[in-house]
C-alpha cells in the first residue's frame, strides 16, 4: 500500500479506508467512516465528511477480473459534505464544494469553483464549466454541458435520451455561460439554453433558447430579454446584466 501523506500534516480519523496509489494533500481533514479507493488524488486543505466514498469502483469491477480504476482527481480547498460518492474518473477543480449525499457519476469533469447542494446527481460523462452552482436536488443527466457561471435551480432536471429507452443516442442539454435555469424545469436532450438566457420556474424547454431570452411555460416559449428584468423590490438594478444587448 502506498502511503503519500505521512509527513504532510493530514489529519485522518482512525476508520478510514483506503486503497492503492492514494495521494492526500498537505492540511486536508478526512472524518470517519471514508472510503478511498485505488487511484485517488485529494489536493492540499481539503475537508471530506463522514462516510464519503471516493473513487467508487466502476460497473467493470464486478466482473472483470483484469479491472484497474481509474484516476479520480480532486483540486485543492474542496469541501465534500457527508455520505456523497464520487465515482472513478472524475476529475474536480479547485475550490469544489458539495453538500450532503451527492452522487456524481463516472468520468465527469468539474471545473473550478463549482458547487454543487445537497441530493444533487450527476449521471456521468457530463462535463461542467468554472464557478457552477447547482443548488439542491438537480438531476444532471449523461453527456450534458454546463458552461462558466450558470446556475441551476432546485429539482431541475437535464434529460438526455430522445426516445427512451435508447444508450446509443444519449446527448444531454447544454447550458451556456451565465444562464439560468429556474426550479423545477425540464430541459429536453440535445437543447442548447443560450448565453444569459433565463428558463423560468416549471417550464418544460423543448427547443433551443437563443442568448439572453426569457422562457416561460409548458411548452416553453420567449417572453422577452433577460437584460430587461428589473428587481421587483425596486433597487434600482437589472439581476441580469449580460442577459442581452
Amino acid at each position: 500500500m502506498i502511503n503519500l501523506w505521512s509527513h504532510l500534516n493530514v489529519k485522518m480519523a482512525d476508520d478510514v479506508t483506503y486503497g492503492e496509489n492514494v495521494f492526500i494533500g498537505a492540511g486536508t481533514v478526512i472524518e470517519r467512516g471514508v472510503t478511498i479507493r485505488d487511484n485517488v488524488r485529494i489536493g492540499a486543505n481539503s475537508y471530506i465528511g463522514e462516510r464519503v466514498t471516493l473513487g467508487e469502483h466502476l460497473r467493470e469491477f464486478y466482473h472483470n477480473p483484469d479491472y484497474a480504476n481509474p484516476v479520480t482527481d480532486i483540486g485543492d480547498r474542496a469541501l465534500i459534505r457527508s455520505g456523497s460518492i464520487i465515482y472513478a474518473g472524475n476529475e474536480i477543480g479547485t475550490d469544489f464544494e458539495c453538500g450532503s449525499y451527492v452522487s456524481i457519476r463516472e468520468f465527469s469533469k468539474i471545473g473550478d469553483g463549482c458547487s454543487l447542494g445537497t441530493l444533487c446527481d450527476i449521471q456521468g460523462y457530463v462535463a461542467i464549466g468554472n464557478h457552477v452552482r447547482l443548488h439542491s436536488n438537480v438531476h444532471i443527466g449523461q453527456k450534458s454541458t454546463i458552461k462558466d457561471f450558470a446556475r441551476i435551480f432546485p429539482y431541475v432536471i437535464l434529460t438526455n435520451d430522445p426516445h427512451p429507452p435508447c444508450a446509443k443516442c444519449l446527448e444531454g442539454p447544454t447550458i451556456e455561460e451565465y444562464a439560468i435555469v429556474s426550479t423545477n424545469a425540464v430541459v429536453m436532450p440535445k437543447v442548447r439554453i443560450g448565453r444569459g438566457a433565463l428558463v423560468g420556474a416549471k417550464a418544460l424547454v423543448t427547443k433551443d433558447v437563443p442568448d439572453g431570452k426569457v422562457v416561460v411555460g409548458i411548452p416553453a416559449r420567449i417572453t422577452g430579454d433577460a437584460a430587461d428584468i428589473f428587481c421587483e423590490l425596486d433597487l434600482g438594478y437589472r439581476p441580469y446584466p449580460w442577459g442581452g444587448g
